[in-house]
Formats: structure tokens, C-alpha cells, sequence
């Protein structure tokens, strides 16, 4: 259960474990003990402060299934912060998320939400409906809010396989935790306006897994070719992005062996074509 079960509050909370409750773990903290929630240790009123920033993160579908990818890079303000931040992570075997906003918080957010879902699970004795992830996710966001107003924003986007009508899709959310399904494709970040024009382009009905996470590094390198805070493929120091499929198989993050060549070729490719592949027009 990530952080949350290693954090030496079983003594604290030994009694609460044994009273009834929800399937909701984060209302359980609500309730015991709130201050371990991401959003339970407020800033004083009239605090500023700069704070580590995640950037750009797409997401499209493909046949039956999904792809997550996100670029590297944290900045704080006009300096780099981090080169090799990850910012896709699975949410349960199903399903994914991943995070732009405020990296420290929304990190945090997503080890709570990962066990959001698995203390669900053993409660419940079975998986939650994609809906209901995206949900929970949604109320996670909304407990946000009042770090959100202080410019402590965190803005995921989730996607998984949906077992009921067998293919892959895709949340969006805002601050104020609106859950919002996208189809086909999406991007969030400071370099989504670049990425999401490229993925409105080269998205097809028919793309197949390699194709699909083909078009994600496209978009990310698109994102990062016109905002300073998005990181492209750093091939000096062999940091690539993290893009991850989910599908009837569940969650796999492609691993750096696999993924290399996929990014090496895109990259060649725009030595030629700087602006890279345009999209087939048909009349």
C-alpha cells in the first residue's frame, strides 16, 4: 500500500481499524486522522511558494486498449528542476494515471489513490468499475481544492481498460475534481496545446500498439519542440519518456530496451523533417 501503510500510524489508529466503515480508505484518514491526506496540511493564508511543476502528459486509444505517456521534465519557475521525473503510473493491474501540476502533491495523490483502489478491492472482495476509479479519483481532486486555490494544483488524467465493453479509455479533470471522459485522445500539461494537435492528426481508428506509441512520442516531442517545460528524448543521457499500454493483458509500462529504438527513429526521422509526419488528406 505504498507510503500510507509505512508510515508507523498502526499504533495510533489500531482501535479505528476495527470499527466499521466504508470501502474508502481515503475517508477513513478523513475521518482518524486527515492529516495524512495530500490536502490536509494547508498553507497559511497569504503563503506563496515555488513549488516543483510536472508538465505534459498524453494519452489516445487503439484498438482495444490504451496508451500513457509523459516527458521527463520538472521545472520550479525558469529553471529545470528534474530531468527524469516520472509521471505515468499504474493506478491498479487495469489501469493508469498520470500527473501534471505540482509534482510533490500530485505524487502523493497517486500512492493514495493506488491504495484507495487496493483497499477497495480487499474490502469489497472485487475491482471497482473503470467508472468508479475515475470517480474516486475525482473526489481525491475535490479534497484538493483548497491547496488548489493556493496554487498548489494538481491535474491528472487517468485511463484504463474497461472490461465491460472491452476497449480502452480515457478521464480528464480540473482542479474542482469534474470528471470529464475524452475520446479517442487527450493531453494535459503546459505543452498539451502542442501535443493534442499533433495527436488530433495522426490518431486513427485502426492504429495498432507500436503505432499508437509511435504517435504518443510524436506528440511529446511536438509539445516539447514549442514549450520550454516539456523535455524531449534525452539520448546523451538515455532518458526517455514513460509511456505505458494498458489492454485485455492489464497494465505494462514499455521498458527502456523496447521503447529505445521506437524514440531513436522518431528522432532521425525529424533530423529530415523537422516538423515532423503530417497527416494524409483525403477528398
Amino acid at each position: 500500500m505504498s507510503d500510507y501503510r509505512q508510515r508507523g500510524f498502526g499504533a495510533s489508529l489500531a482501535s479505528a481499524f476495527l470499527q466499521t466503515g466504508s470501502s474508502s480508505f481515503a475517508e477513513f484518514l478523513g475521518v482518524h486522522d486527515p492529516s495524512l491526506l495530500p490536502s490536509g496540511r494547508p498553507l497559511p493564508a497569504g503563503t506563496s511558494m515555488e513549488a516543483v511543476h510536472g508538465t505534459t502528459i498524453v494519452s489516445l486509444t487503439f484498438g482495444r486498449g490504451v496508451v500513457m505517456a509523459g516527458d521527463r521534465r520538472a521545472t520550479m519557475g525558469n529553471l529545470i528542476a528534474q530531468r527524469d521525473i516520472e509521471k505515468v503510473f499504474p493506478a491498479d493491474e487495469s489501469s493508469c494515471v498520470g500527473i501534471a501540476g505540482t509534482a510533490g502533491l500530485a505524487v502523493e495523490m497517486v500512492k493514495l489513490f493506488q491504495v484507495e483502489l487496493e483497499h477497495y478491492e480487499k474490502i469489497e472482495g472485487a475491482q471497482l468499475s473503470l467508472d468508479g476509479k475515475a470517480n474516486r479519483l475525482a473526489t481525491l481532486l475535490r479534497g484538493n481544492l483548497g491547496m488548489a486555490m493556493q496554487g498548489l494544483a494538481v491535474v491528472p488524467v487517468f485511463a484504463g481498460f474497461d472490461t465491460d465493453t472491452q476497449r480502452g479509455r480515457i478521464f480528464s479533470y480540473d482542479v474542482t475534481g469534474g470528471r470529464y471522459e475524452e475520446h479517442r485522445h487527450h493531453g494535459v500539461g503546459s505543452g498539451s496545446m502542442f501535443a493534442r494537435g499533433a495527436l488530433k492528426k495522426l490518431w486513427r481508428e485502426d492504429l495498432t500498439p507500436l503505432e499508437a506509441i509511435t504517435v504518443a512520442i510524436e506528440s511529446l516531442y511536438d509539445a516539447a519542440d514549442d514549450d520550454s517545460a516539456t523535455g524531449g528524448p534525452d539520448l546523451a543521457r538515455g532518458i526517455l519518456p514513460v509511456v505505458a499500454v494498458v489492454d485485455v493483458d492489464g497494465y505494462r509500462r514499455i521498458p527502456d530496451a523496447e521503447l529505445g529504438p521506437i524514440v531513436r527513429a522518431v528522432v532521425a526521422a525529424r533530423t529530415l523533417l523537422p516538423d515532423g509526419p503530417t497527416a494524409q488528406i483525403t477528398t
